[in-house]
């Protein structure tokens, strides 16, 4: 009989191994590292202050970040309020505008 070798355990191998524990645990309901993490939804947002910080019109701004110049009208004219995934994209917008002219720079070029 031969001696087996003492198996290595390289810095891949312990990554690989470390991932498929975080997919188990993922699977099982359980998110490693994510749970004190709450996204955090304004109930409002000063859509009229923030195009006119931006320095953009209500057609420019509708334009640029893929939103409907009516519902821009609306928002502003407290006619309408944005629903919850709008006010998500208005507080990414706020926060980081390049980020998402980047980001829909690179799907209109797909």
């Amino acid at each position: 009989m031969r001696a087996r070798k003492k198996a290595v355990r390289t810095t891949l191998g312990r990554r690989i191994e470390r991932a498929a524990l975080d997919v188990a645990a993922h699977l099982r309901g359980k998110r490693p590292g994510l749970s004190s993490y709450e996204a955090v939804v304004p109930e409002t947002i000063d859509v009229s202050g923030l195009r006119t910080r931006l320095g953009l019109s209500q057609a420019a701004f509708a334009r640029t970040f893929g939103l409907d110049l009516t519902a821009v009208q609306a928002w502003e004219q407290g006619r309408r309020r944005p629903d919850r995934a709008a006010r998500i994209l208005l507080a990414v917008i706020a926060h980081e505008p390049k980020a998402v002219l980047r980001t829909l720079t690179v799907e209109a070029a797909k």
